[in-house]
Formats: C-alpha cells, structure tokens, sequence
C-alpha cells in the first residue's frame, strides 16, 4: 500500500520535523546569527547540490528581501576541478547538505575555512564531512529520511533558513509567524485525497513546466525535481518572467503548466501571467489561495491555510511532494527507490 511506502510517511512527518527543527536548533541559530552580526556580515555564499541548492535558492530571496545581505550560490568546481577558489572576503560560507558527504561541497567549506572565513553547516548528518569543516552547525534533527526523495529535510532546510532570516531580523513578530508554519503545513497535507484523485489525469503525460517567481522561484525547481526523480517525466522549472522571454513559445493546446502562485506581492504578476497561459490554451495547474488566480485556471489546487507570502514556500511544495508521489503510485513505480540515483550523491 502507498501508506506504507517511506515517502508517504515521510512527506507526513514534516509538521512534526519543522516543528522539531525550530525548538532544537533556536540556540544554535541564535549564535550564529550572533556572529554574523558581530562580524558585519553583508555577504552570504551557499555551497549545496539538489534539493539542498533549492533550498539555496529559499536563501537568496528571503535573507535578501528581509535581511538586506546579498546571497550567491557557490561554483563548486572552481575547488574541486579547477582548482581555481575564489577569495571570498567577510562572507559568511553555508554549507547546505543532509548528508553533509558530498566531497565537492565539503570542500568549498573546507577552502572558506583556510581563508578564515566564518562557516556554517545545515545537515541532517551532525557528525559529517562537513560539520567538521564548520564553525556552526544547524542540525535538522529530521530523523532519518529512507526514501531516496528528499521531502521533510528540504522543509526542515526551508525552516533553519528562514529561522535565521527571523533571528537577524529587527522584527520580532516574524518569529511568531515562523511558529505557525507546523500547523499551516499539517493543514496542506489534507489536500492529499484531493491530489490523489488527480494523478489519473495526468498518468501519460510526458512533460510538463513549473512555473514559480520571487520566494516561490525555489519551490518551482524542488517540484520539477521531485517529478522527475519519481515519475521520469521531462520537467522545466522557471520563473514567470524568464518563461515569457521564449519558452512559452512550447505551449499549444492542453500542455500542462503547473503555476505557484500564492498570496503576496506576487500575485498580481502571477494573475496575469495565468491570462497569458490561457490566450495560448495551455492546461493551468493553480497551487494558489488567491481568487482571481484559481478563477482563471483549469486545475485547482487550493490551498487551505494562507501563510505570509516570505514562509509559502513551506506550504506550497506539500502539493507538489503529494502529486510526484500519487503521479509515480499511478505509473506503478517505486516511490521509495528511483531508478538511476541514490540517497547520497558525491560529486566532486
């Protein structure tokens, strides 16, 4: 039975794993928030791969938009291949990882150390590669994650990050917003009947786009991830803007276009992007709690709780965890083991 599989029980773990993340990993986050402003930090470079790059992605926008510091994602080849690494400054070096082994990652890390840089460890794995190269580390505490798809330590990631966004922040209301989030993301799991009754519909399809913008430009490149790494489709990430500058050229009649595209700042330009998805009669697939979005869509996923535009990207990949999940179940596929890759990737 899928309630059996690892994922499915993984993807409900998640309201407990955030809300775990947030009690434990307060003091260390305070500390490192700490040195950040001792240090006068204004810089953050962030070394990750895959899930954990998306969560980077998170991390551009939300330190950016309500911590004011400039966020880069690092080149880890410029260490490992080339042996070429950069100076990097008064930075503070993140390192994203669950498992915390990826050689190339460690040794971004590892290169900021040598320099003297500060460096910090989000990790699933205390005790890793790379929190041994790390001034501080965040655990996720998530428990451990069986099935190869990473689904409740990409949100335990989100939620370290934004815990960091907040303690930095002068406003502290943000930290009681940040409480919420548990039970904002329990209440999205209830979508999952929703979400399974439409997997049929799209069990042939073939390719798709996802289409985020601002905080939620992460979610759109996590979900296209997860549908491809369990339902081997051909699935394109990108922002509603890049996507007007050629690609919507792909659509035609029925194509399916996913669109995140919750309440905030966003929304209007999310509003009449949809229109424009509709003039060139593509399928729109709403994950949104905003009216005039889901009335001009052909698929609606509601979203039940609204949560502040800067912590959506918490809620708004539960569906899209919940439809890889129910589109690979419908296709018959091994939602906990995919075939082709495993749960820890070393590249170097």
């Amino acid at each position: 039975m899928l309630t059996s599989t690892h994922l499915f029980k993984e993807i409900h773990e998640q309201p407990e794993v955030i809300q775990r993340l947030l009690e434990t990993a307060y003091k260390s986050v305070q500390q490192l928030g700490q040195a950040i402003l001792t240090r006068q930090i204004d810089h953050v470079v962030i070394a990750a791969r895959g899930t954990s790059d998306n969560a980077g992605i998170y991390a551009k926008y939300i330190l950016g938009a309500i911590n004011g510091l400039t966020v880069s994602l690092a080149t880890p080849s410029l260490y490992t291949i080339y042996q070429r690494p950069p100076k990097f400054g008064n930075v503070l070096l993140l390192g994203i990882s669950q498992s915390g082994k990826s050689p190339d990652i460690v040794a971004v890390v590892a290169e900021a150390r040598r320099q003297g840089v500060l460096t910090a460890a989000i990790t699933n794995s205390p005790g890793s590669d790379l929190t041994k190269e790390s001034d501080f580390i965040i655990d996720l505490n998530a428990g451990e994650e069986k099935s190869v798809a990473a689904t409740k330590t990409y949100t335990a990631e989100l939620a370290s990050i934004a815990l960091l966004s907040a303690v930095l922040a002068p406003d502290k209301t943000l930290l009681d917003e940040l409480k919420a989030v548990p039970a904002a993301v329990a209440s999205t799991l209830s979508m999952n009947e929703e979400i399974a009754s439409l997997a049929p519909r799209y069990r042939y399809m073939d390719s798709c786009v996802v289409i985020g913008r601002g905080y939620n430009y992460a979610t759109a490149f996590e979900m296209a991830l997860k549908m491809k790494e369990l339902t081997y489709s051909v699935v394109q990430a990108y922002s509603s803007a890049d996507f007007l500058h050629g690609p919507m050229a792909v659509i035609e009649r029925g194509f399916p276009v996913i669109v995140i595209a919750p309440a905030g700042m966003m929304e209007g330009v999310m509003g009449a992007f949809v229109q424009e998805l509709n003039k060139n009669m593509a399928e729109v697939i709403a994950i949104s709690d905003v009216a005039s979005v889901l009335q001009r869509s052909k698929i609606l996923l509601t979203l039940p709780h609204s949560v502040p535009e800067w912590l959506s990207p918490l809620t708004t990949i539960i569906p899209g965890q919940l439809l890889s999940l129910h589109l690979a179940h419908e296709r018959g596929f091994d939602v906990d083991s995919p075939r082709s890759i495993k749960k820890v990737t070393e590249t170097h």
